[in-house]
């Protein structure tokens, strides 16, 4: 069974901002701390690079089942050859997660530099979110027996 997945690069960069913002507005008694963990266009090259090593990641850990993927500026696509017992109802599930993987891999790369207090356990929610796809692609429904 072939299943598709498209990742939008600009909806995943946006929710980065979104969180580095609001990780930076947040952070108490440090008044520079804004200014420092919100990402801006100028780190884009940057941030550019941390999404290139989550395409590559991804690959990586699904390459089992990985049928084709490319790389373009609308985003991630994705191609997987999954079992035929597969269940397709897993396929939203694993496209959101597949999202939250980008943010937060690209979010907790950026607080090495920024905010090291939080960067282990962003590393540590997007290895929760890249093992949650893989264990998705593999399943396999369990044999029913025919009703005559």
């Amino acid at each position: 069974m072939t299943v598709d997945f498209n990742i939008d690069k600009d909806a995943v960069m946006t929710e980065v901002a979104q969180t580095t913002s609001y990780t930076g507005d947040k952070m108490q008694g440090d008044d520079a701390a804004y200014d420092r963990i919100f990402t801006t266009e100028e780190d884009r090259s940057q941030l550019e690079r941390f999404w290139n090593e989550c395409c590559t990641d991804v690959c990586e850990v699904l390459k089992n089942v990985l049928g084709d993927s490319s790389v373009d500026a609308s985003g991630f696509h994705l191609r997987l050859e999954l079992n035929a017992s597969w269940d397709p109802k897993l396929q939203r599930p694993m496209e959101k997660e597949l999202f939250s993987y980008f943010v937060t891999a690209i979010a907790g790369k950026w607080f090495v530099f920024t905010n090291k207090e939080e960067a282990a356990d962003y590393a540590k929610g997007a290895q929760s979110f890249i093992e949650g796809v893989h264990r998705k692609a593999v399943f396999k429904r369990k044999p029913t027996r025919p009703v005559y």
